[in-house]
């Protein structure tokens, strides 16, 4: 079997080191990888990056400013294809740029010639009509195209995208591995509020939040749920910072809003400046239960069947939460802090029960992810 080389150039949200984002790639990456090592493909990906040069450090891949256009044409010209994804890079919610930039890369390697592959993205929200037919010219001219949920199909179909066209799958980090790591590497970034060391028996929560709301109504709502809980249970509740440093700066604020919880037993600490989505991995996998508004923190806990409590800032949250036959404890704008407590408090309890009947689906879902990174190799098998 004669063995061929494809460059494949992968453009996301990479090199801003966002934990959620970076798993998107690094899932990429080694599904991949996995699936080249039963084909006849070898992959050299080529990663358009906000930061190269620490996407390269941390990836061992090449990579090329996602801004610097010249750059980008000919990283795309000498490539054997794009994969644009995953993530949700098409909407408007958070600008204007975001989807003529997403699009403008694959529109681009299209005029070039080059196969193009949308890999498990979550489209939209979309509210500006504008939008629609430049996302339904460059989807139709897509060799390949998978979507993270039914939503985003649904909206796919209304542009007029045939059914057959599209692949409904999980997004990518459900495949993410477990780093070939000890635990001692790990567990030194545990610290408390005041930095010192934290070794504790407790059952962990983990806890990842970001500002959303302008009175920080959620995060004080998180925080009452959080001492209520507190107050019935002794527990270490581990915060997780997704983005660095401005998930740090939501996760200390609600820290200060819970005080001294040591006389009630409970421990408080948070995770210092982990960028490696595997270590972040590693981290949730040490969690009892999971309390997440950003959603890698939801799915990460997913991966590692450890039971996820979504707080819902977009419909992406409680779609995920869907596929886990579940639903969001609450949104940003209507959270009952003693709902929440109730809620992790029952899955404290119950978490066999809650393992039970989860355990089968998500591990369907972990194989799921990785159909993509297969569909993409066939396809570039064929063509070489």
């Amino acid at each position: 079997m004669v063995t061929t080389s494809q460059k494949l150039i992968i453009s996301g949200y990479y090199g801003f080191h966002n934990s959620g984002d970076e798993a998107v790639l690094k899932s990429i990456l080694t599904a991949l990888e996995e699936e080249s090592h039963r084909s006849n493909v070898t992959i050299e990906p080529i990663v358009l990056s906000g930061d190269p040069e620490w996407t390269t450090s941390m990836y061992g891949v090449r990579s090329v400013h996602r801004m610097k256009l010249k750059e980008v044409r000919e990283a795309i010209k000498e490539s054997d294809g794009l994969i644009s994804g995953g993530g949700s890079l098409l909407q408007d919610a958070t600008g204007l740029k975001s989807i003529p930039y997403y699009l403008g890369v694959i529109k681009l390697a299209q005029w070039l010639k080059k196969p193009t592959f949308i890999y498990a993205q979550g489209i939209g929200p979309v509210n500006r009509k504008i939008f629609n037919p430049m996302i339904r010219s460059v989807f139709k001219a897509c060799n390949y195209v998978s979507v993270r949920d039914e939503q985003s199909a649904e909206y796919l179909r209304g542009l007029g995208l045939q059914w057959n066209q599209i692949h409904v799958v999980p997004d990518p980090v459900m495949g993410l591995p477990l780093p070939e790591a000890n635990a001692e590497e790990v567990s030194s970034v545990t610290v408390n509020a005041q930095g010192a060391s934290v070794h504790t028996k407790l059952p962990v929560i983990g806890v990842s939040v970001r500002f959303w709301e302008s009175d920080r109504k959620e995060l004080t709502a998180i925080a009452a749920g959080l001492k209520k809980l507190c107050s019935k249970k002794a527990v270490h509740l581990r915060f997780m910072p997704f983005h660095l440093p401005i998930d740090e700066q939501a996760s200390r604020f609600v820290m200060e809003m819970l005080g001294d919880l040591g006389n009630k037993g409970s421990e408080v600490s948070i995770t210092k400046d982990l960028t490696d989505p595997q270590l972040m991995l590693q981290e949730v996998s040490n969690c009892d239960v999971v309390i997440g508004m950003r959603l890698h923190s939801l799915i990460y806990a997913a991966s590692q069947y450890v039971p996820p409590v979504g707080i819902s800032y977009d419909p992406k949250i409680d779609q995920f939460m869907l596929r886990l036959d579940s639903e969001s404890v609450g949104s940003t704008d209507a959270l009952d802090g003693d709902k929440l407590a109730k809620t992790v408090a029952n899955l404290l309890d119950q978490r066999s029960q809650w393992l039970k009947e989860h355990e089968e689906g998500i591990t369907e879902l972990k194989q799921e992810a990785k159909v993509p990174a297969q569909q993409i190799i066939k396809y570039l098998g064929r063509k070489g």
